[in-house]
């Protein structure tokens, strides 16, 4: 195997209770930057643990040559953890410390790494990171966290970087950090991501599919329009086999009607008694025979078209886009919306995140809120849909509004989809809610799955069908980051589903291509307020 990596042979893995999750894949990930997409639950986070060696094969080989460093998806905040720890370097600053002091013996000095404070330095900086190795992890954000990790992927500089979602919760200039580690990255890197943009940077895109993994040269533009050839080219295949299947079909009930023709000529030829029984007997042989063959000859064709057909479902059940179809709101152009009048909110009443906003929205105005990190962008949401109290301040929403945050905190957890739709729907019947969630590619049985039980991208997608799926959905929409967790498949359907939402709508994104795809009627910077 050559230098630097990593190869995947027949590798399979299922859950402890037997249901798979990758099967059969093989795949080689070279010193390039690749980016791993797929649909939600087809084993794109599960493929990145087993590369790292958290999870074992249930089958198949990997080999890896080369160092890997993780970022984790997730990177929390344990009693005591400072930023060393993210570096590993808790021990060698301790060692540098003690020699500061006079503590360290010669052996000690020997070993020390005079250069370790000034190297976390410039790792945090490249991250855009003005921080002090002690700085406890409990006192930064999510997103700043995120970056520190990354400052630490940079200090040990591996071979393959893998990366889960590493622009999950960033805002613009930890995003842009991401970007910049990535395009100045000498060696490999493997990318699980529904961030286009960064995946546009991409030198490959490795799609994971039920057909297995399939390679794609360039970015993610690059893929995109090879899997618009693709989608064409499996219409193209269906309509084809449909034919062919008919055709088999006409065909076969064409001999089955020649046939009784004849069997019934014989019947009546041998009720005349006009030739010798034995004559009879021959043709009757004959004709048994070739029936037969030809029976089993258009038997053969038909179960073969039929298996053409069965492949081409198939196939366009993989590459068919997801439609999200969303009902009308029918919300007057003049109606108001929402009007906050100089509000100020937050969790701590002494210091509220935000102070004096006064807002009005009419119709089906869209607004989009940015702002850094810690500025108070979700907290405005849940001002908005009355799930927090103004410290002062007074906000009216004359309209049914409906708030799906990253946690997708409508949802019951406890609940299946179906208990939770007709829970948000009560006057919705088993039919309505059956189709609602078939919409958004919740199909049979998946109605009667746990919400506890679906991973981020489902659960979301859950929310939107429990929400937008409804006979009358809510006329204010409100969504914090809301393609966070959704594959790129349900990101662009989510677009074209919103595009076509006749409500007001008020989105919190970091996804500049996704908030482009709205048209937006206003933007709220809450670094400094009205844009647009």
């Amino acid at each position: 195997m050559p230098a630097a990596c990593i190869t995947l042979s027949n590798l399979s893995w299922s859950t402890p209770d037997g249901r798979p999750v990758l099967s059969n894949l093989s795949l080689t990930l070279g010193p390039e930057r690749t980016g791993i997409v797929g649909r939600n639950g087809c084993g794109k986070t599960t493929l990145l643990k087993l590369i790292a060696g958290r999870l074992r094969p249930t089958a198949g080989r990997l080999q890896v040559a080369g160092r890997i460093g993780v970022l984790r998806q997730d990177i929390g905040a344990h009693p005591g953890e400072t930023v060393a720890d993210l570096f590993g370097a808790r021990a060698g600053l301790a060692l540098l410390e003690r020699a500061a002091t006079g503590q360290a013996g010669a052996e000690d000095l020997a070993a020390a790494d005079w250069t370790l404070p000034q190297r976390i330095e410039a790792a945090l900086g490249r991250c855009g990171l003005e921080l002090g190795p002690q700085t406890p992890l409990a006192a930064l954000s999510g997103g700043q966290r995120t970056r520190a990790g990354l400052a630490a992927l940079i200090l040990d500089a591996p071979e393959f970087l893998l990366l889960d979602e590493p622009t999950n919760n960033l805002d613009t200039p930890g995003r842009q950090a991401v970007a910049d580690l990535l395009r100045g990255w000498r060696g490999g890197a493997v990318v699980v991501s529904h961030d286009r943009d960064l995946l546009d940077a991409m030198e490959a895109i490795v799609e994971l599919s039920p057909l297995g993994a399939a390679r794609y040269g360039g970015g993610y533009s690059a893929f995109a329009a090879r899997k618009a050839e693709e989608l064409e080219a499996a219409r193209h295949d269906l309509a084809e086999a449909g034919k062919a299947e008919a055709e088999a079909r006409r065909r076969a009930q064409q001999a089955a009607e020649r046939k009784a023709r004849k069997d019934g000529a014989g019947h009546r030829a041998r009720a005349k008694g006009g030739q010798p029984k034995i004559l009879l007997d021959a043709a009757k042989g004959r004709a048994e025979a070739s029936g037969g063959a030809n029976l089993r000859l258009r038997e053969a064709r038909l179960a073969e078209a039929q298996a053409a057909l069965s492949g081409a479902r198939d196939r366009i059940e993989v590459v068919e886009p997801l439609r999200m179809e969303i009902p009308a709101t029918g919300l007057p152009p003049a109606r108001l919306v929402l009007r906050l009048e100089a509000v100020s909110g937050g969790h701590d009443a002494a210091r509220p995140t935000i102070r004096d906003l006064s807002l009005t929205l009419t119709g089906p105005e869209r607004l989009a809120v940015t702002g850094p990190n810690g500025s108070g962008k979700s907290t405005l949401l849940a001002l908005i849909a009355g799930q927090m109290a103004p410290v002062a301040g007074r906000i009216d929403r004359p309209v049914p509004c409906a708030l799906l945050d990253q946690a997708v905190g409508l949802l019951d957890p406890g609940q299946t989809l179906r208990e939770n739709f007709l829970r948000l729907s009560p006057g919705a019947g088993e039919t309505a809610c059956r189709a609602a969630l078939a919409r958004f590619r919740f199909r049979a049985g998946d109605a009667l799955r746990r919400v506890d039980g679906l991973s981020g991208g489902e659960r979301l997608r859950a929310g939107l069908a429990c929400t937008l799926g409804q006979p009358q959905p809510p006329a204010l929409l409100l969504l914090d980051e809301p393609t966070n967790h959704l594959d790129l498949d349900a990101t662009e359907a989510l677009e074209a589903a919103l595009d076509a939402y006749d409500g007001a709508l008020i989105v919190v994104s970091h996804d500049e291509r996704f908030l482009r795809a709205l048209r937006l009627t206003r933007r709220l910077d809450l670094g400094g307020r009205w844009r647009g």
